[in-house]
């Protein structure tokens, strides 16, 4: 690597190559990032030292940095340099695996804190999800997970009252709420509709997961049917979206 923490020495264009040379450089440092010679957080050459070092224009270098940032690779500080993005936590549907566990299961140190914990009256368009009537008692849970210290996702759950009377609110804390539905209500899911859609940060949001208002985030909306036919809960997630990235696999009759 560079001194300055920049492309391997000799690393060079090939001006006669067939693929043009803001491409070759692209490829680059692409590789370079992704193989961790850039780690993360790290600033990267400026476009002048990029367009130096290579023989190629400054706007040449811009576009290809530009091409990055856009990627999700790097990112802009103002007045500051071009600094390599924290890779994303992947993670899967939460249909079928809750985040805890999957986190878990990665080796991150998870915390989870309770935020609320009440009994509401189902409005107009939760007593429509749940198909009862309106002013229905409701739980509602509200919980704030935090990976390595650092806030990720804002859970916010609903269920009947009349389905799960005595909830534990101790056990949200260490356990996750579909194994507690589970184990005490034998309450479990037979079918899941999962919704994905971008959102951003309210006032609220953006003070629990410590974003500026109006981030960019992502809104995971799954709500779970019984073998019964009954719906038992109904939760929104709100990830951030420059610390998770949702995966979803298909199998050929999806």
């Amino acid at each position: 690597m560079a001194e300055n923490g920049g492309p391997s020495g000799n690393s060079v264009l090939l001006k006669d190559s067939p693929k043009p040379l803001y491409m070759q450089l692209e490829e680059l440092l692409r590789a370079e990032i992704v193989s961790g010679e850039y780690t993360a957080n790290q600033m990267i050459p400026s476009e002048v030292e990029l367009s130096r070092r290579f023989g190629i224009s400054r706007m040449t270098a811009r576009a290809v940095v530009t091409q990055l940032v856009q990627e999700g690779l790097l990112h802009r500080v103002q007045g500051k340099g071009t600094f390599v993005v924290e890779p994303k936590i992947e993670a899967k549907s939460l249909a079928y695996q809750g985040i805890r566990e999957q986190l878990e299961s990665m080796g991150y140190s998870i915390d989870t804190k309770l935020l609320e914990f009440k009994t509401i009256p189902a409005d107009v368009q939760l007593a429509r999800v749940f198909s009862v009537p309106r002013d229905e008692p409701l739980l509602f849970v509200k919980r704030l997970r935090s990976v390595e210290g650092t806030p990720i996702s804002l859970h916010t759950s609903y269920m009947p009252q009349a389905l799960c009377p005595s909830v534990n609110q101790e056990r949200l804390i260490d356990e996750q709420l579909c194994v507690i539905l589970a184990q005490d209500y034998n309450l479990t899911a037979s079918s899941v509709v999962e919704t994905l859609e971008s959102s951003q940060a309210s006032t609220s949001e953006a003070k629990h997961l410590g974003v500026e208002r109006r981030f960019p985030l992502l809104l995971l909306t799954d709500t779970y049917r019984a073998g019964s036919g009954r719906i038992f809960e109904h939760t929104k997630v709100l990830f951030r979206g420059d610390k998770v990235k949702l995966q979803f696999e298909y199998g050929p009759n999806r």
